[in-house]
């Protein structure tokens, strides 16, 4: 796979907590999204961390072409 699979065109809100890792799905294949559930097994694509400086709401890309991964740029307007 060369790109990742597009899930939405639109990003994730997620409330998140200080201090706290996340791990956002680059692939687009996992179920649990905008999160992996390992799903990219042999896709040539790894998640990517997110800690979380502080709590509150963040917006995660979910049209996975973001150049600023893990979290959405407003690249999905484009597509």
């Amino acid at each position: 796979m060369t790109e990742p699979l597009m899930v939405q065109k639109s990003p994730y809100p997620v409330v998140v907590e200080a201090g706290q890792r996340y791990w956002w799905c680059a692939c687009g294949r996992s179920q649990t999204q905008p999160f992996c559930d390992g799903s990219h097994q042999g896709s040539g694509f790894e998640p990517v961390e997110y800690q979380a400086r502080k709590s509150g709401t963040v917006y995660f890309c979910g049209c996975k072409r973001t150049g600023n991964q893990p979290l959405c740029d407003g690249t999905h307007a484009t597509l």
